[in-house]
């Protein structure tokens, strides 16, 4: 769960940190740094809303009856696979209109005055914010004999995603947007595909779905459940050495269909092929993130 939850943090973390960059950079090079502590603000909030969520997902269900926390999981984690598909389809598909209608937004905003401006803010990484509390309760409930090491995965990836941000701002590095989204974007269709087949196990074990007992296989004689194999299995791919017929039929359900259309050629409005610095970003320039 280390590396998979790392990898996940990354990818969203960073799509925030962009929609951070494209707005700061924006203001900086229309003369309007006086409206960057409002973008703050909005981020801040949002920021603070997602680890809100997060906490009372992750946090305050495990007082629950068990049946009712089992419910809670379930319908958390398919909200989150829906989350994650559409967005990644949609990062595919706006391509390079992305920057140009958020800067488009922001200063529309800054004719309405500093709320509007702290709104876009908020929308653009509280969008991202949602998704990602979502997706780290599924991730963390999901493996709950590995201790901390889901959490401090997501930490890892968070922090990394914040670094590469705030270099690509200053213009220390530059990314090719368009392969590390389109692999960080299959690896999330894989962790999501993990996330629905456990979404599938808690549905059961709450009695919504049925077939809990009757098993696709049973290898816990072939792997030890707490061994190394096992472990590194359910981690990177969150199958278990027993499941039942409906969660691997879920799973592979959603990887032979979600993936190749995700990896089919993308249109001419793909996604872009570098992350631009932040100094130099003006709207022209903005198309390319």
């Amino acid at each position: 769960m280390l590396v998979s939850n790392a990898l996940v943090g990354l990818r969203e973390g960073l799509e925030a940190a962009l929609v951070v960059v494209i707005l700061l950079a924006f203001l900086v090079r229309t003369g309007r740094e006086g409206s960057v502590r409002h973008v703050w603000l909005g981020v801040g909030a949002a920021v603070a809303l997602s680890a809100a969520l997060g906490a009372v997902l992750t946090f305050g269900t495990g007082e629950l009856e068990e049946r009712t926390e089992e419910l809670i999981g379930g319908i958390a984690s398919l909200v989150a696979v829906a989350l994650v598909t559409t967005m990644i389809f949609w990062m595919r598909s706006v391509g390079r209109s992305f920057a140009r209608e958020l800067t488009g937004r922001l200063d529309r905003a800054l004719t309405l005055g500093p709320l509007a401006v702290a709104a876009v803010a908020f929308v653009g990484v509280g969008r991202e914010g949602l998704e990602s509390a979502l997706f780290f309760f599924a991730t963390v409930r999901s493996a709950p004999d590995q201790g901390i090491t889901p959490a401090l995965g997501w930490l890892i990836g968070l922090g990394l995603a914040v670094a590469l941000g705030v270099a690509v701002y200053r213009g220390a590095v530059r990314i090719d947007l368009a392969r590390f989204f389109r692999w960080t974007g299959a690896a999330l269709v894989v962790v999501a595909a993990g996330i629905l087949a456990y979404a599938v196990h808690e549905l059961q074990e709450a009695g919504v779905l049925p077939g809990e007992q009757s098993y696709a296989f049973d290898l816990r004689g072939v792997f030890d459940p707490a061994g190394p194999v096992a472990t590194v299995i359910r981690g990177v791919f969150n199958l278990r050495p027993r499941m039942a017929v409906l969660e691997v039929g879920a799973w592979a359900a959603y990887l032979l269909v979600v993936l190749p259309l995700f990896l089919r050629r993308p249109s001419a409005g793909g996604p872009p092929a570098e992350a631009p610095t932040g100094s130099a970003l003006v709207t022209e320039s903005a198309e390319r993130v």
